[in-house]
C-alpha cells in the first residue's frame, strides 16, 4: 500500500491552520501529542478508488521534516511488526537505497538456499515444505523406536521384559535417554497398556541432567494409588518438588538425571507402603 502511493510521486503538501480546522478535515492527531493554537498540517498521495477518491491519501498533524514528493522515498520494505502496548503496534521498513540494499541480501540468501538444496530459487518453498514433512515423519519413527526400545518390546508379542510385581501390583519402570518430556505421557501410556493392570514410571534425562518423570496408573487401580501422589515422590528422589496431573497420569521434574533409578526405587517403595 505505501508503495502504491510512493509510485505516485505526489507532492507534499505542508499548511498552517487551526487545530479544529486540521481535524475537522480528517488529519490525524498521533500518540496523544499535545499541539498548539496553530498546527502543521502535511498530506501526501492521492486516493484512486472509493469514495474518497481524488482526496490526499495521508493527513496527519506533524512538526517533522519530509520529502518533497512521494517519489522521493524511492521503496518501503516493510521488516518487521509487532505489538509494543495494548491496541498499539510498531511497523519498522527500510526505505531508499536501505531497502534496496536489504532486498538485495534477501536475494542472495535465497540463492544461496536454492545451491544448498541444488534446485531453482523459485522451487525453494516446496522443497522446504517437502523436508518439513518428510522430517515430522522421521522424528515420528524415531520417537515410535525410541517407545519400543523403552518398553523392551523385543518380542513378537510385544511383552515388556521389564514388568515386575510390587506388592501385587504389576509394575514397569525404566529410566530412558533421548526421550522428549513431551513424549513420556505417550510412553506411560503405551507401559499402562502393556501391564493392563499396573503402575509404570519412566524418568527421561535431559541433555541439561534435568529430569522429567511421569507416572501412569491403570484406571481399576486410581482408587488405591494416585499418579500425582506417585510422581511427587518420585520428583522428590530427583531432587526436586511437585508435580501435577490426573490420578491416572500425572507429571513433574528434577534437578538430577543422575538419581533416576533413585526416582523409580522411591515409586516402588511407596507401592510396597500403601
Amino acid at each position: 500500500m505505501a508503495n502504491e502511493i510512493v509510485v505516485q510521486n505526489s507532492p507534499v503538501t505542508t499548511r498552517l491552520m487551526s487545530v479544529d480546522d486540521a481535524i475537522a478535515e480528517g488529519a490525524m492527531a498521533l500518540f496523544g501529542e499535545k499541539y498548539g493554537d496553530e498546527v502543521r498540517v502535511v498530506s501526501m498521495g492521492t486516493v484512486v478508488t472509493g469514495d474518497k477518491a481524488g482526496k490526499p491519501y495521508s493527513v496527519e498533524l506533524c512538526g517533522g521534516t519530509h520529502v518533497g514528493a512521494t517519489g522521493d522515498i524511492g521503496l518501503v520494505r516493510l521488516v518487521s511488526e509487532g505489538a509494543v502496548a495494548a491496541g498499539v503496534r510498531r511497523i519498522e521498513a527500510l526505505t531508499g537505497e536501505a531497502a534496496r540494499k536489504h532486498l538485495d541480501e534477501q536475494d542472495k540468501r535465497l540463492k544461496a538456499v536454492a545451491a544448498a538444496l541444488k534446485i531453482s530459487p523459485a522451487d525453494v518453498p516446496a522443497r522446504v515444505e517437502a523436508l518439513l514433512d518428510e522430517r515430522k515423519k522421521l522424528e515420528k519413527e524415531l520417537t515410535e523406536a525410541r517407545k519400543k526400545l523403552a518398553l523392551g518390546d523385543r518380542s513378537p508379542a510385544g511383552v515388556p521384559a521389564e514388568n515386575e510385581t510390587i506388592a501385587g501390583v504389576g509394575f514397569l519402570g525404566k529410566a530412558v535417554a533421548g526421550v522428549a518430556p513431551k513424549d513420556l505421557k505417550p510412553l506411560a501410556d503405551a507401559g499402562k497398556k502393556s501391564l493392563g493392570s499396573g503402575v509404570v514410571v519412566f524418568v527421561g534425562a535431559g541433555e541439561d541432567n534435568k529430569a522429567s518423570v511421569v507416572v501412569g496408573v491403570t484406571d481399576d487401580l486410581t482408587g488405591r494409588f494416585s499418579a500425582v501422589d506417585l510422581v511427587r515422590v518420585a520428583s522428590a528422589a530427583l531432587g526436586g518438588q511437585g508435580g501435577g496431573g490426573r490420578p491416572d497420569m500425572a507429571q513433574a521434574g528434577g534437578p538430577d538425571a543422575s538419581k533416576a533409578e533413585n526416582a523409580i526405587a522411591a515409586v516402588k517403595a511407596a507401592l510396597e507402603a500403601a
